[in-house]
Parts: C-alpha cells; sequence; structure tokens
C-alpha cells in the first residue's frame, strides 16, 4: 500500500513538473515580442500647496533661490502597462514631453525597470515636480512665441494651471512618449501621445 501511494505520488509530482515546463519553452524573438500595451490611467497631485510667488526676498534662514521662491507642485502619472506575451518582459525606460494647453513644460524620464509577468498587468507611475518659476523660465525659452499668438501673459497662464490643477480643468498632454521594454536581448519600444482628461 505504501509503494502504491508512493507511485501515485511520484506521478502527481511529475505531471505538475510537466505542466509548469510547458510554458517555458517560449523564447523571445523579434516576431513573437508583441508590443505591451500602454494606458495613462490618471493623472494625481501628490504634493500641492496652491499658488504662492515671492521675487527676491531676505529669508529668515538660509539663502533665497535667485529666482525667489514659489510653490512646488507635484504629479504623479499612473500607467497600466499590460503584458500580452508568453513571456516575462521587463520595462526598461520611458520619457515623454509634458505640456499644460500646447505649451511645453518638462520632459519626463523614468528609468527604473520593472518585470511583467506573461499576461499581466502592472501599474507604473512616473512622478514630476513643477514650479511657478520654472515653468515662467520655460515660458521664456521654449513657448514665447505660442504666447505672443494667442495673447497670453504667462503669470496669468501659470497661475490659472495652479489654481485649476485639482480639478484638472484644462487639457494636459503626454507627446512625443516612449516606453522601451526588454525580453532575453529583444528589445521594443512602444510610443505614447496622450491627452487627459
Amino acid at each position: 500500500m505504501t509503494k502504491r501511494l508512493a507511485m501515485i505520488v511520484l506521478c502527481f509530482c511529475m505531471g505538475l513538473a510537466l505542466v509548469s515546463c510547458a510554458g517555458v519553452g517560449v523564447k523571445p524573438t523579434e516576431s513573437n515580442f508583441k508590443a505591451p500595451v500602454v494606458k495613462l490611467d490618471s493623472i494625481q497631485p501628490s504634493f500641492y500647496e496652491g499658488f504662492w510667488y515671492y521675487g527676491k526676498a531676505q529669508p529668515e534662514m538660509g539663502k533665497a533661490p535667485a529666482g525667489g521662491g514659489s510653490s512646488a507642485m507635484s504629479l504623479d502619472f499612473v500607467f497600466n502597462i499590460t503584458n500580452p506575451n508568453d513571456y516575462p518582459i521587463r520595462y526598461d525606460s520611458s520619457s515623454f514631453y509634458l505640456f499644460f494647453e500646447d505649451y511645453e513644460l518638462r520632459v519626463v524620464n523614468d528609468s527604473n525597470p520593472q518585470w511583467i509577468p506573461p499576461g499581466k498587468t502592472n501599474t507604473k507611475v512616473l512622478s514630476v515636480t513643477l514650479t511657478p518659476f520654472s515653468t515662467y523660465v520655460k515660458f521664456l525659452l521654449a513657448s514665447k512665441q505660442l504666447a505672443m499668438e494667442r495673447g497670453d501673459k504667462p503669470w496669468d497662464k501659470i497661475q490659472k494651471w495652479w489654481t485649476e490643477i485639482p480639478e484638472m480643468s484644462f487639457p494636459i498632454d503626454l507627446k512625443d512618449g516612449n516606453f522601451t521594454f526588454s525580453a532575453d536581448g529583444v528589445v521594443k519600444a512602444v510610443p505614447i501621445t496622450v491627452r487627459y482628461p
């Protein structure tokens, strides 16, 4: 009876081993590496204290920045990434240009890899911190012509964005984005262009 039970257990374990190895044989290649699906789920303010700015001033402690002080705002870009392949893939890096109402604000980069199991969806959060003063400088460098064409005053526009960001009441664009993935030396890039909300 003991030998019979031992044989049943042995056969059962061998069957499990064969079943678990069945999906391992798929090797990533250029032809079978399906592009992962990248979707922007939400944009969430993770740090926000309203709008304020002061020019050059003497602080009580420390040294004031050359451009004065302004209220920082951090945004989290929450992406859902689905792996449609029969093997695990690695998210390697991503980047995109951030625009508020067609005004380019900055580039967002990430190079913190994570593995995505076959057929599963991972969440990837990319964070960026903006300040009114750095946004004003970007206006002068990259968006001056657009502001002149539209008749927008930079500080008025910046104050509007900072006061309305909790409601997301203006269009936010992620342009010329690129998410890069790899699997066993094979690399796949997924382009991203999204308007939110």
